[in-house]
């Protein structure tokens, strides 16, 4: 009896041992299982972290209102525009074919072409058309005034969305002209806005808008 009495208590003393060291055990393996997913849910549902990606993405490519106007495929396309010089690419765009007679006009076609890493704020055929006829017909005369005016559209440099924010720029006419915005609403000189943005070329970025920007005098 005695020593049935002795087996019955090393029996219980070992099960007193090793239950909580399960129980530990099994709290422990819980625990990171729950963390694990948790954390990672957390993560990916992350509002903050999944709207910045989604802006960078964005500003990475053409925005604006008047990008629907532009040809699906082709060689107006983004696509098609992408592959060739600003001038030439201007030219497979029917809303800027006002700008592509100015360029041709002031003998610029090759300049354009032929420049690297610039920026053009190419103004559209509705812009050109809020000038009055008779003072468009004389600007495009005047091969000298018409440099000068489509020359301060062009900056030396590729400017992004986010350096139009609060930018100042000098023009290949010598002149300056500012750039206002964000979130992918911009203003040039306080006047004309970016009706389509950050078009690539092969040489170039453009910022097309909707108004004819005019040098200071």
């Amino acid at each position: 009896m005695k020593v049935l009495h002795v087996r019955r208590a090393a029996l219980a003393l070992s099960a007193a041992v090793v239950l909580p060291l399960a129980l530990t055990a099994c709290s422990s393996d819980s625990k990171d299982s729950a963390s694990g997913p948790t954390a990672s849910s957390a993560k990916a549902s992350d509002p903050a972290a999944s709207a910045s990606a989604d802006d960078s993405m964005s500003m990475d490519k053409p925005f604006g209102p008047g990008c629907a106007t532009v040809p699906k495929s082709g060689a107006g396309s983004f696509d098609g525009m992408a592959k060739d010089p600003v001038a030439t690419a201007a030219s497979h765009n029917p809303a800027l074919s006002t700008l592509v007679t100015a360029v041709k006009k002031a003998g610029l076609v090759d300049t354009l072409n032929n420049a690297q890493n610039i920026t053009v704020f190419a103004p559209t055929n509705d812009a050109f058309a809020k000038i009055p006829k008779a003072d468009l017909d004389k600007l495009l005369a005047d091969k000298a005034a018409l440099t000068k005016v489509l020359t301060y559209h062009v900056v030396g440099e590729k400017a992004t969305p986010k350096q139009l924010e609060n930018g100042s720029f000098t023009t290949l006419e010598k002149g300056k002209l500012t750039t206002s915005g964000s979130d992918m609403s911009y203003t040039v000189n306080d006047s004309s806005k970016v009706v389509c943005g950050n078009v690539p070329t092969a040489n170039a970025t453009v910022y097309i808008v909707d108004t004819v920007l005019m040098p200071p005098k």
